[in-house]
């Protein structure tokens, strides 16, 4: 008999990222990170910016995500993002720009105008970036 498996969907509002059978699933929420098996219980999260991963067989794969939902069913999880990422498709170089210019405006003073929590996010994003294409 064949293991029971999930079926895994992302997608964000300019495509879908992935849609693949999982054996387990682990999301960044907003309340902690949360791991899904099959015939879990239906629930809605809300996502964090973080990483993500699923495992197939013996493999895992990693997926930046920032913010969105996730919607599980005792069968499958959908992951309904801001933005979505698979861990090979993430231009390193490009987030560590962006990390540059985090850090550049969460450096400047405190006379500039500056939106605080938007570059605080922006700093985090890019580090997760860099830290899922690593993996």
């Amino acid at each position: 008999m064949a293991e029971k498996q999930l079926l895994l969907e992302v997608v964000t509002p300019d495509r879908l990222v992935l849609s693949t059978e999982a054996d387990v699933v682990v999301c960044p929420g907003v309340e902690g990170q949360f791991g899904v098996l099959p015939g879990h219980i239906p629930f809605l999260s809300a996502l964090d910016i973080g990483e993500m991963y699923y495992r197939k067989g013996g493999q895992v794969e990693y997926l930046a995500i920032s913010g969105g939902f996730a919607e599980v069913t005792g069968e499958k999880v959908t992951i309904v993002a801001e933005s979505a990422e698979k861990g090979r498709e993430i231009d390193v170089d490009r987030a560590k720009r962006a990390l540059e210019r985090a850090e550049k405006r969460l450096a400047t003073t405190k006379t500039e105008e500056i939106d605080w929590s938007r570059a605080e996010a922006a700093l985090r994003r890019s580090l997760m970036r860099m830290k899922v294409a690593g993996r």
